[in-house]
């Protein structure tokens, strides 16, 4: 090259999830080479590492632990899908057979980037640089013999690209260019209409595509189509469905991933040596038929064909036969090979076919996995992940899903192709949820992703309390889809005589631009929620389990009746209601799930009303008549009490103003006889969510379930009154409280204020409280004690701060809604629960139990 000549540039393809290992003797210019084409903190430096363990680095006594935190920070970088750079001499194979383990541990790609400098530039770069100035020029002479040494061999190594700069003008003049990995296609986002094995049916082949919409392989809508693979093989006209698929992945009107009858018949093609059996001696047989020209297509077609891809921003990955979340967007053998085959347990079955491993029932991935290869009679969904292979060249159909519908068309097979070895069966026992819960799901800190609020984090001691609950004493998890939250009080009054009064509720919801609000009357009972399925068959579908038909749990999912035999009246006497009212027609559903009070609240506390409250009641029973008795004795005789008999007579009528108040909720009960559930929220029914249904049409249908109740005659149900109240509305203001005055002195613990739309959110965005509670003044005594309406007490009290339980409410509330939205999506018990499960383990937050 002449002095006038410009130095062309060298492009250095690196690909954007691997792991680049900068390669040269010391001074040949690494580190500069990677602060030039690499952001920060994808680079590790060896150098950095041994300052980081022993504040020098040019320590080369501290070399090994320098490399076990380079590695350590390499692993997580890749662990994360994240590009890695390693800066280090990297001149022996031992050191670099480390960083190929690395790789492959992590399933990305090694690429070695080698800066093979003259020594004299090395040495001249090592004399510039103050703490290198003394390195001897043997060093030098050493990295550059081993390198020397290793450098023809690197791809042998294990290196799958090999990048060598000879000079700086090479270096100076290099760039690095990013590649998409080959299975990275989340620019696409469809619709797609994948399809499940086609095993050679041709026919069956166009009738789907037919079905789906296509005209000869275009879709007139621009959808995509994408094949699982397993093209060959078995049935009668596999060069017809390589034809097809061919043309259409050419065209750009389908993608193809391979399957592992592609793979056998690749190898053949190539000239390898392998076993005719399993439907590729037909399919030889009929290529034998076509022109050279076109099984030279087919060679190349399946040589170029990627072992999976991840589509739709991430939220779709398509292989063959499976794929855990750890391999998603990798690149391996290791990762072709189970995108292949699958994974087995080592084991055969009767039929001598190996035994799969139930890598569906394990996966809690957010990509939906969509594959085949193992055949099934029907399509389910377990973990976000399906099969679609359902048997068409023995017989069955041949299935397709249409995505982000997640609608399934399909097709029956012209006849039975080819006797299968064993007859269909399903992939895995266990429903559709497949196996239900693992630890590993709850355990420890968590965050869990609510679509409402964000992120929820859950703390590790609160995980812990809400397993002992959960594990011990709940109910079957399959049917707790739901936990109702905590709900904070009012804003703290300042009316006198009140701690809690509905002009504050009302002024808190007009501030957050919330016009509309219903007032409802809370029950003093015991929070229960119920689901009632249909009949058994429905409990056996929807929820996996045999026996029950549904379930009646407290909030912290405990079993409410302690006999399984009055849990089912229930269900029955409420069934029979839904029935009578015409709710299943309605609701074009099986199963609802309920949100409710069950009275008297003595049914479910009596403990504590016996060791608390009535031990409070019976002690002033006791001390005050003869304290009075004593007091006006003395006042008879002229003693000067001072106002210490006034004082005792008004803590006396405090005392039985309190007894009085938890008296109220306690009656006797038989049996059913005397209990009543009083719903106030109809959460989801089945496909459906239903708490976003306005508060006023909810009302609407409990109505018509309690009046089916009485006139059925079994007294179960019990209505819940309301009033509708506009805030900005002075009138409907007073008439709101008005109706809480007159609900409190008849002895009603107070009403509920909530927002008459759903999910409602202030001027700012925020999601508002959903409700808030306003307690009569007498039924606070139960709470706050006898005396707690006198002035001194009151003004002490209203110091309650109530951030933290108004924090805590809306949570939980997100929680719920994220466990009724997946629910109705048809989610995996997992991902239920673990919003389910999160919702309890907030309620061993440390709170005011008060509030």
């Amino acid at each position: 090259m002449t002095s006038t000549e410009t130095p062309r540039t060298r492009t250095l393809p690196v690909t954007d999830l691997s792991l680049v290992v900068l390669i040269g003797a010391t001074g040949s210019g690494k580190s500069t080479f990677a602060r030039k084409h690499f952001k920060p903190t994808e680079v590790i430096s060896s150098d950095y590492c041994r300052g980081l363990v022993s504040d020098d680095e040019n320590d080369q006594s501290a070399s090994r632990d320098a490399f076990d935190v380079l590695h350590y920070i390499a692993g997580k970088r890749l662990a994360a899908g994240r590009l890695t750079v390693v800066d280090a001499t990297s001149v022996q194979a031992d050191a670099r057979r480390q960083l190929i383990r690395l790789a492959r541990e992590h399933d990305v790609l090694p690429i070695a980037i080698v800066l093979d400098m003259p020594e004299q530039v090395c040495a001249e770069r090592n004399a510039g640089r103050p703490d290198r100035a003394g390195l001897p020029r043997a060093v030098i002479q050493r990295h550059r013999r081993d390198l020397r040494r290793s450098l023809r061999g690197l791809e042998r190594e294990g290196f799958r690209k090999v990048h060598v700069l000879r000079s700086v003008e090479e270096a100076e003049t290099a760039e690095v260019v990013l590649e998409k990995r080959f299975n990275d296609l989340t620019h696409l986002t469809g619709p797609f209409d994948i399809v499940g094995d086609i095993h050679g049916c041709s026919s069956e082949l166009e009738t789907l595509l037919a079905k789906l919409g296509y005209e000869d392989g275009v879709h007139p809508a621009g959808r995509t189509a994408v094949f699982v693979g397993d093209l060959v093989d078995r049935g009668p006209d596999s060069p017809g469905v390589l034809r097809r698929v061919m043309g259409m992945v050419k065209s750009g009107n389908a993608l193809c991933v391979p399957g592992n009858h592609e793979n056998k018949l690749g190898r053949y093609l190539k000239g390898s040596k392998v076993q005719r059996t399993h439907g590729l001696a037909e399919t030889i047989e009929q290529l034998e038929g076509e022109p050279e020209e076109f099984v030279q297509e087919v060679r190349e077609f399946i040589r170029g064909l990627v072992s999976h891809y991840v589509l739709d921003g991430g939220r779709l990955v398509v292989c063959h036969a499976g794929l855990p979340e750890k391999y998603h967007g990798r690149t391996s053998g290791r990762v072709r090979s189970h995108a292949l085959y699958g994974e087995t347990t080592g084991e055969t079955d009767e039929f001598g076919l190996p035994v799969r491993y139930p890598w569906a029932e394990d996966y809690r991935g957010k990509a939906a996995v969509v594959y085949g290869h193992t055949p099934v009679p029907d399509t389910t969904w377990i973990n976000n992940t399906i099969c679609l292979d359902t048997g068409a060249v023995f017989g069955g159909r041949m299935t397709a899903l249409r995505w982000p519908e997640r609608e399934l068309v399909d097709v029956p097979a012209e006849k039975v192709w080819y006797e299968p070895v064993k007859p269909l069966a399903a992939e895995a026992p266990g429903g559709h949820d497949g196996r239900p819960l693992d630890l590993a799901d709850v355990h420890g800190r968590r965050v869990v992703e609510t679509r409402h609020l964000g992120n929820v984090t859950v703390r590790e001691e609160n995980a812990a309390a809400a397993l002992e609950v959960m594990s011990r004493f709940a109910v079957d998890p399959r049917l707790v889809p739901y936990l109702p939250p905590t709900m904070a009080p009012t804003a703290t009054s300042r009316e006198d005589g009140y701690l809690e009064h509905p002009a504050e509720a009302f002024a808190q919801y007009r501030a957050d631009g919330i016009a509309q609000v219903v007032c409802e009357e809370k029950h003093m009972g015991s929070r229960a929620t119920v689901l009632v399925c249909k009949d058994a068959d429905a409990a056996r579908n929807r929820f996996g389990v045999d026996g029950p038909t549904g379930s009646v749990h407290t909030r912290t999912g405990r079993p409410f009746f302690k006999e399984p035999e009055v849990t089912e009246e229930v269900l029955t006497r409420l069934r029979s209601a839904i029935t009578d009212a015409g709710l299943w027609e309605e609701l074009g559903t099986d199963w609802l799930l309920l949100d409710g009070e069950i009275l008297p609240w003595s049914l479910k506390s009596a403990g504590l009303l016996r060791n608390q409250y009535a031990a409070v009641g019976a002690a002033s029973g006791a001390v005050f008549p003869g304290a009075l008795a004593a007091l006006e004795a003395a006042a008879a005789r002229g003693v000067d009490t001072g106002d210490l008999l006034e004082r005792q007579r008004g803590r006396a009528t405090d005392a039985a103003a309190f007894t009085e108040a938890y008296r109220r909720y306690c009656w006797t009960t038989d049996g059913l006889d005397g209990v009543r559930f009083a719903p106030f929220q109809l959460l989801a029914v089945a496909g459906r969510s239903l708490a976003a249904v306005p508060h006023d049409e909810q009302l609407f249908w409990l109505d018509r379930l309690v009046a089916a109740d009485e006139a059925a005659g079994t007294g179960l149900l019990r209505r819940t009154g309301r009033i509708l109240v506009d805030t900005a509305d002075e009138d409907s203001v007073r008439a709101g409280t008005d109706w809480w005055l007159e609900l409190t002195a008849a002895g009603g613990e107070g009403m509920v204020v909530k927002p008459l739309q759903a999910y409602a959110r202030d001027g700012k965005g925020r999601l508002v409280q959903p409700g808030v509670k306003v307690r009569g003044r007498e039924y606070l005594r139960i709470i706050y004690g006898p005396e707690y309406t006198r002035p001194d007490q009151l003004e002490r009290l209203r110091d309650r701060f109530l951030g933290h339980k108004r924090s805590l409410a809306l949570r939980e509330y997100a929680l719920g809604l994220e466990a009724l939205d997946r629910l109705a999506a048809e989610e995996p018990l997992w991902r239920v629960h673990e919003a389910v499960f999160a919702v309890l383990a907030l309620e061993s937050e440390p709170v005011d139990p008060r509030l």
